[in-house]
């Protein structure tokens, strides 16, 4: 049996919970402490946060990250329509690939201005709730020209993923005109996502900051899954796991000395694969949903801690709005039964299956309170849109 907790940064990590079969005090505390060892990677991160901080150790990590993109909150003076359905997003660059924060926004339908914002800090804007129809989206900057997308038929529920708009430098009589690619941008982020350790070391590949982002079609997927799995840091925490295991004398058919670290240091490498691949890859890619956690960054704490929370039932769907998360369901009771194929019959059993499924939801929140208000602050990315100018 399996308790796959979400790590919280490269995708999930597996631990076998099938400890029914244990009585009295060891049952209770062995289960604790393979559950401990199940957030090896939140611990990790968190440790490492706080001794590599220096000053920020004594200030308030709960707190808006001003250098971090944050989700827009555009204020828009759209009026009342039914059937406001759809949705178009962007961001603003300049000629150097920066993003302009406070460009003026405005998007057009069937040529008469129809709501205007200004671009948030991280040079994103955001229109939601639009009814269907033709769009158009223009943007200007104080010293800069005139920005300008193609026109844009949104259908019922379409969510509409603009390139970035470049802004020129001289006058106001320069206009660019941008074409939507969403798998460009959606690769884009992918390559992002590899790239970002907390301290350089330990992969949070899962989580995104960019709130706009294009959803990962089910290659972009597979290949982020993978490429989290094959991660130098995943055989370390397999080790760790099994050596944890091999000190309490949990799962005893597995035995004892050389042999029995090597076949739970199997299991837990077996555990974090079968987990990682059905749910950021197999199960998100069939149910449309996207396994990334996306970094609000904004609003009160209390607000944000609730999102956080509540990433751990709920996530987005390649449509953009706001799912049950299935994909993590079926995976949690899949991945727990599979491991009654490897794992000593003394340790098997259905029902703990389901009680090993609210045990990872737990963990999910708990690894999705420290991507929102600690682990960005040690996250290094890389720039958006820097190399080049669309």
């Amino acid at each position: 049996m399996t308790c796959r907790v979400s790590s919280g940064f490269s995708g999930t990590c597996s631990i076998p919970w099938n400890l029914k079969q244990h009585s009295g005090f060891q049952r209770h505390h062995t289960g604790i402490l393979s559950y401990l060892l199940c957030s090896f990677r939140v611990i990790l991160c968190a440790a490492l946060a706080a001794a590599c901080s220096g000053s920020v150790c004594g200030q308030s990590l709960v707190g808006p990250d001003p250098g971090l993109p944050s989700a827009p909150e555009p204020q828009s003076t759209t009026p009342p329509d039914n059937q406001k359905t759809g949705m178009v997003s962007g961001t603003v660059i300049d000629p150097n690939g920066s993003v302009v924060q406070g460009a003026t926004v405005t998007l057009s339908r069937n040529g008469h201005p129809y709501a205007v914002l200004q671009s948030g800090s991280n040079g994103q804007f955001n229109f939601p709730g639009l009814p269907t129809g033709s769009f158009t989206v223009t943007v200007t900057g104080a010293n800069m020209g005139t920005g300008r997308s193609p026109d844009i038929t949104l259908a019922a529920g379409e969510v509409s993923y603009l390139k970035p708009i470049v802004l020129p430098v001289s006058g106001g009589t320069t206009s660019v005109v941008v074409t939507a690619n969403q798998d460009e941008l959606a690769e884009e982020e992918v390559h992002i996502a590899e790239s970002q350790r907390v301290l350089g070391i330990v992969p949070n590949f899962y989580t995104s900051f960019n709130w706009n982002a294009p959803p990962m079609n089910g290659r972009e997927k597979f290949q982020l899954a993978w490429r989290s799995f094959f991660d130098p840091v995943t055989p370390f925490e397999a080790g760790a796991i099994a050596g944890g295991e091999q000190i309490v004398g949990a799962y005893p058919g597995f035995g004892s000395g050389a042999t029995g670290f090597g076949k739970r240091y199997g299991a837990a490498v077996a555990n974090t694969f079968i987990s990682r691949m059905l749910n950021d890859a197999v199960f998100p890619a069939i149910l449309r949903q996207d396994p990334r956690y996306f970094y609000k960054g904004t609003g009160t704490t209390r607000s944000r801690a609730v999102y956080a929370m509540e990433q751990a039932v709920m996530t987005r769907g390649n449509n953009g709005r706001q799912q049950v998360a299935y994909s993590h369901f079926l995976a949690y009771f899949a991945t727990g039964g599979i491991s009654n194929l490897y794992y000593p019959d003394a340790n098997r059993g259905a029902a703990l299956v389901f009680e090993n499924g609210l045990i990872e939801i737990a963990g999910d929140a708990a690894a999705n309170l420290l991507r929102e208000f600690v682990l960005p602050r040690f996250t290094n990315r890389e720039p958006r849109h820097s190399s080049k100018v669309p």
